[in-house]
């Protein structure tokens, strides 16, 4: 196969037209579409469906851009490090992390790893919704309990869990009567389930406060306005100076932050840094590490 052929095409398909491709390129626009014509009639395939005002990949065509666009991208990582004589982390590096992690922790992380790797350039969005690394180009995504049916690998940073929290004058109700919560607003709980020292619990709340993000939750608590669950890397400096106290731990499976990468793409000297860059920073994974890094 003509690598230079497959090349003009990764171009064209990652721009979505041969004229956005032809100028980011500074490229004539025929020759791309001659380029790409000739490697669709050697492997006897087309690549692209040409309508009159769009072009689509083909599912041969997307197939082929899936398998080839990172190893092509690698390739020039590779012949680049080799003529600067080393493996000295460069490019872009985009990052897709959910919005509590990067309210908390992301701005630092970002911050020290451009410090140590100024050759990279680090591009970090927020968003809680699952994204198409393919699709979207991103290099690296990070999870909160991602479902175990991605095509993705990883490793696991951190592990949480839920608590159960109010100020120290707020006491927890006894059975018959309910707390005043400050719950998310896609809640519907009526109460908690919560392990405490004497066994399980159940707590029934009242919602009298629905917030839309965890860290506007543990912001109302602190006021003493009613209690909530919250992750406890979240509130373990409040605990630890008894501005709140803890009711109990909140039933359920523990919370589990991933770093994720397809699998069939061989890792780039700059996703192995920022992977090896997070594992210092979280050595052990555990919650009071994360909770230690966003009081620093």
């Amino acid at each position: 196969m003509d690598l230079l052929a497959l090349a003009d095409f990764n171009l064209v398909a990652r721009h979505g037209g041969f004229g956005r491709a032809a100028r980011a390129a500074d490229r004539p626009k025929a020759t791309l579409s001659r380029r790409v014509a000739e490697l669709e009639a050697s492997l006897g395939v087309r690549l692209f469906e040409r309508g009159s005002h769009a072009l689509k990949l083909t599912q041969e065509g997307r197939a082929l851009f899936e398998r080839t666009d990172t190893l092509l991208v690698e390739l020039g990582e590779a012949t680049s490090a080799v003529a600067a004589g080393g493996e000295t982390p460069r490019g872009r590096l985009r990052i897709s992390a959910p919005l509590l992690f990067s309210q908390t922790a992301m701005g630092k992380l970002s911050a020290q790893f451009a410090m140590r790797y100024p050759q990279v350039r680090l591009e970090v969005t927020t968003e809680d919704r699952p994204v198409d690394m393919v699709e979207e180009g991103y290099d690296l995504v990070i999870r909160v309990n991602p479902d175990p049916a991605e095509h993705l690998i990883g490793r696991i940073l951190l592990r949480d869990r839920l608590v159960a929290v109010a100020r120290p004058e707020l006491q927890r109700p006894t059975a018959g009567a309910s707390a005043p919560a400050v719950v998310r607003l896609s809640s519907n709980q009526s109460g908690w389930d919560l392990l405490t020292p004497e066994g399980e619990v159940r707590v029934a709340i009242d919602p009298i406060l629905r917030l839309g993000s965890l860290i506007m939750i543990r912001d109302a608590v602190r006021t003493g306005i009613g209690a909530a669950v919250l992750p406890l890397s979240l509130v373990a400096g409040d605990l630890r100076s008894g501005a709140l106290v803890q009711w109990g731990d909140g039933k359920g499976p523990p919370i589990e932050i991933w770093a994720l990468y397809p699998s069939r793409r061989l890792l780039s000297v700059r996703v192995q840094a920022f992977l090896d860059f997070l594992k210092q920073a979280f050595p052990l994974g555990q919650p009071e590490e994360l909770a230690a890094y966003i009081k620093g």
